[in-house]
């Protein structure tokens, strides 16, 4: 019986899982769970010398322990489920993931499907198009519901807008830096190849304005931005900032200006930025107000916190308003695992984008690889960014995605420290 190779196996799965993941996350997820067993059953004594590994081992026992110590012991188990099994993934990821010609695949693998997942929003907006129950029953990942949700907002097959524009702003940027690639390679342009990046990328812009998400609007005019700044296009990061300026003007400046301005910008641009669209919100409501909220609640419990996915049923009981979150993924953190928690994962995670970033400069000197590098680091800060005003964790596509593309870099580094034996 031949042998299988086992990181041959481990990157066809998570091929298969990354393709699926936005139309069946089940399936990508038992795929990944492959990928995951395979390698680690295989190398695992490589792994767990690997010390950002060890990191994510003492992070998980200390998210055991502090769910021992929650308030609300039950939703801080279920917490768990949202980390440890792609920490799981992340620390065999070196195994399956050590070219960069493998980020390209998994930049086109998660960028292409992102034009359907467009085009299911465009039919639900302006065609009714709804999921059927019996979709719905066999909790496929389909939620595509009649005019969006919230009502007039694409929400596509995902189960909120602001989910929704999470994914389609990592999808853009890593699209954009594939696109620039394709055609700054002069060698190998592809035509056909940069017309279907072209349309994505459109399709892309077209489902963020429609998901009338403020956070991605913004992220993802910085990541242009960060692009026009690494290629040295100074006449087009002008235009951004000239954009932005009369934008942000057109929102929050002194009356005299602002209403001039707002004959100019859209008002479906400065109404929402404004937030007049929604001027009567709550005390609750607030993110202002969810912050001070987990600030507190880390002020009170420190060290241990009050465990993972307490922040909602002691925000209900203070406010009368059920939120499911505090909409700041590091104040989340710090409330619910506390301090130490908080600093071993965001210590371990800076660590390892720190070693991405020389890997970066070294790659300056070749022009077919310091794109793809730059284009994950700049999508991994558009997640970064993006969870500071929300939080895409308690969504399973959201959440796959985020630890894949942590898990790219993070492979990426851990073969460059950890070479093959020649």
């Amino acid at each position: 019986m031949p042998k299988i190779n086992t990181r041959n196996f481990s990157w066809h799965c998570l091929k298969f899982a990354i393709a699926l993941f936005p139309f069946v996350p089940l399936i990508a997820g038992v795929s990944l769970l492959l990928s995951t067993i395979v390698s680690w059953k295989k190398r695992y004594p490589f792994l767990l010398r690997y010390w950002p590994n060890q990191a994510l081992g003492i992070f998980a026992l200390w998210l055991l322990v502090t769910s021992l110590t929650a308030a609300h012991p039950k939703e801080a188990w279920l917490g768990t489920c949202n980390f440890l099994p792609f920490m799981f993934y992340l620390a065999s990821s070196g195994i399956s993931i050590r070219q960069i010609s493998q980020l390209r695949t998994i930049a086109y693998l998660v960028v292409l499907p992102s034009l359907a997942v467009v085009l299911l929003g465009f039919g639900q907006l302006f065609l009714g198009w709804t999921s059927s129950p019996q979709i719905n029953q066999l909790n496929l990942g389909w939620n595509l519901s009649y005019d969006g949700n919230p009502i007039g907002r694409m929400s596509s097959i995902f189960m909120y807008a602001n989910i929704l524009a999470a994914y389609l702003l990592l999808a853009f940027l890593l699209g954009l830096g594939l696109w620039l690639e394709c055609y700054l390679d002069k060698g190998k342009r592809n035509r056909k190849i940069l017309a279907i990046l072209s349309l994505t990328i459109f399709a892309d812009i077209a489902g963020l304005i429609l998901t009338d998400s403020r956070n991605a609007w913004i992220f993802s005019l910085l990541g242009c931005l960060a692009y026009c700044l690494y290629l040295g296009y100074r006449s087009i990061v002008g235009l951004i900032i000239a954009l932005a300026a009369l934008v942000s003007a057109a929102s929050w400046a002194p009356s005299p200006i602002s209403t001039s301005l707002r004959h100019i910008v859209p008002a479906y641009f400065w109404a929402r930025l404004s937030d007049q669209l929604y001027p009567h919100r709550s005390i609750g409501s607030l993110r202002t107000t969810q912050w001070q909220f987990a600030w507190e609640m880390m002020l009170h419990r420190p060290i241990f916190g009050w465990g993972l996915r307490n922040f909602s049923p002691l925000y209900t009981a203070q406010f009368g308003e059920w939120l499911g979150h505090p909409h700041n993924f590091f104040l989340m953190l710090l409330a619910e695992i506390g301090i130490p928690g908080t600093l071993i994962l965001s210590g371990t995670i800076g660590w390892t984008i720190y070693q991405a970033l020389q890997i970066l400069k070294k790659a300056q000197s070749s022009k077919s690889n310091h794109l793809i590098i730059f284009a994950y680091l700049i999508t991994f800060s558009g997640c970064v960014l993006f969870n500071l005003f929300d939080i895409t964790l308690f969504n399973i596509k959201s959440n796959f995605l985020n630890w894949i593309l942590l898990s790219c870099i993070w492979g990426i580094v851990y073969a460059n420290k950890n070479p093959p034996p020649s």
